[in-house]
């Protein structure tokens, strides 16, 4: 069985106060939470978060990583730096990187590789825009993702994947339960294909399309779906644990 993983990215929100006084009121919520429940905070909230989840079943994450030890990368995090201060799961390749800030492939697998180094648990995320979507390119494109993002892992029970439409974040659009479904389930029958004996089978992989409190219980009954990588819905305590709870 693959325990199902929530995951919160707050992405460029909320002060080091303000993320603490969120996670206080999100802990009794999630208390009794049989997934695996992981907030992602920008980097200089990690301290302040770190101290209020102490005594919950909350894990802390970051949202970037470094692929270097150490060296002259001006306001980059190395994976050492966030393992000291307590952080677990790491975001990497997220479309926003990708689209703003010059992340290709090559340097997810660098990253990649560098967070599994340190003990991390790299969310890797992967997913077309719509214009590939529309034109058909789906597959072609999830599969140059897979075939560059991956190189050199040797157990893949110790990542995350979240595919994340682009074409269904922040847009209002989200992929039917079907299509996110069908679609994942590629992405796991591609990969047991390409990394054949390297734990592919015990793999998560989540949805990463704009899942929220409404429409979570549809997508979670899916049988490919192991968990999502939530937005904005993770900035507010009762609809992040909301998700959390999909299963009551």
């Amino acid at each position: 069985m693959r325990k199902p993983i929530i995951a919160g990215n707050w992405k460029m929100n909320n002060t080091a106060s303000e993320g603490a006084e969120l996670v206080k009121a999100l802990k009794p919520l999630v208390k009794e939470a049989k997934c695996e429940v992981v907030v992602c905070v920008p980097a200089i909230d990690i301290p302040a978060v770190k101290k209020a989840i102490h005594g919950s079943k909350i894990r802390l994450g970051a949202q970037n990583v470094h692929f270097a030890e150490k060296g002259a990368y001006t306001g980059e995090i190395s994976a050492n730096m966030l393992k000291e201060y307590g952080v677990q799961y790491v975001i990497i390749g997220h479309s926003e990187r990708r689209a703003y800030f010059g992340e290709t492939d090559e340097t997810v697998n660098k990253r990649t590789l560098a967070a599994l180094a340190a003990g991390l648990t790299p969310i890797v995320c992967i997913g077309e825009s719509l214009e590939e979507r529309e034109g058909g390119l789906t597959e072609k494109v999830l599969d140059n993702q897979i075939a560059l993002d991956f190189q050199g892992i040797e157990d893949f029970s110790k990542i995350v994947i979240a595919y994340e439409p682009i074409w269904a974040i922040g847009t209002g659009r989200t992929a039917t339960d079907e299509q996110a479904n069908e679609t994942i389930g590629y992405i796991r029958k591609r990969m047991k294909k390409v990394y054949a004996g390297k734990n592919v089978g015990k793999m998560r992989i989540q949805y990463g399309g704009s899942m929220n409190a409404k429409n979570c219980k549809g997508l979670m009954a899916q049988p490919e779906i192991d968990g999502g990588l939530i937005g904005g819905a993770s900035l507010k305590p009762a609809d992040f644990a909301a998700i959390v709870n999909f299963d009551k």
